[in-house]
């Protein structure tokens, strides 16, 4: 026997199969569809969908559903966001895990991610204004004992979110240029 796949033929520890690959596809374009929408789609039986995505659920494959919502049209000046980068000394025996899972309990972390550069995290957080945010990285981020340093880069204007366009371009043409005087 084969140890490297389990009863039902999918490589151990890859958790899913090609069925399952197209069913995550779907709902990564569109996470309201059902275990009824998908089965039309695919071809396949609701029941049997309906359990292969409750399995994936259970297996953290998917770990939620989510509505991409352009915050360029609604809550302009309630809602600021920021790209935080975080240098950190790794601890001994415990690398950077321990300190992402130090990062990860905070709520305004939208994000998290060890990233290669000059920093070693990248956290999205969100708050009310600029001052709220500054103040979190203050009080919280900067002063774990093993963040070297931080940088902060505040989100402007979103153009794109999951694949999605959330801003139009400008218009082409004079209408669309500031007038710029000397």
């Amino acid at each position: 026997m084969d140890t490297n796949t389990n009863t039902d033929d999918r490589p151990r520890g890859a958790g899913v199969d090609a069925d399952d690959l197209s069913i995550l596809e779907l709902l990564e374009n569109d996470a309201r569809l059902d275990a009824r929408d998908l089965a039309d789609i695919l071809g396949g039986d609701e029941e049997s969908i309906a359990s292969s995505v409750r399995r994936m659920e259970d297996e953290k494959i998917i770990c939620g559903y989510h509505t991409v919502i352009n915050y360029n049209k609604v809550l302009r000046d309630e809602r600021i966001m920021a790209f935080i980068e975080v240098d950190v000394t790794p601890m001994k025996d415990r690398g950077y895990d321990h300190t992402a899972a130090l990062l990860a309990k905070y709520p305004e972390i939208d994000s998290l991610y060890l990233i290669t550069g000059d920093n070693d995290f990248v956290c999205l957080v969100q708050g009310r204004t600029m001052f709220e945010v500054c103040q979190f990285v203050a009080d919280r981020i900067a002063v774990m004992e093993n963040v070297r340093g931080t940088k902060t880069l505040f989100v402007l204007k979103q153009y794109k979110q999951s694949g999605v366009l959330t801003a139009a371009p400008r218009a082409a043409g004079r209408e669309g240029r500031l007038v710029v005087s000397y």
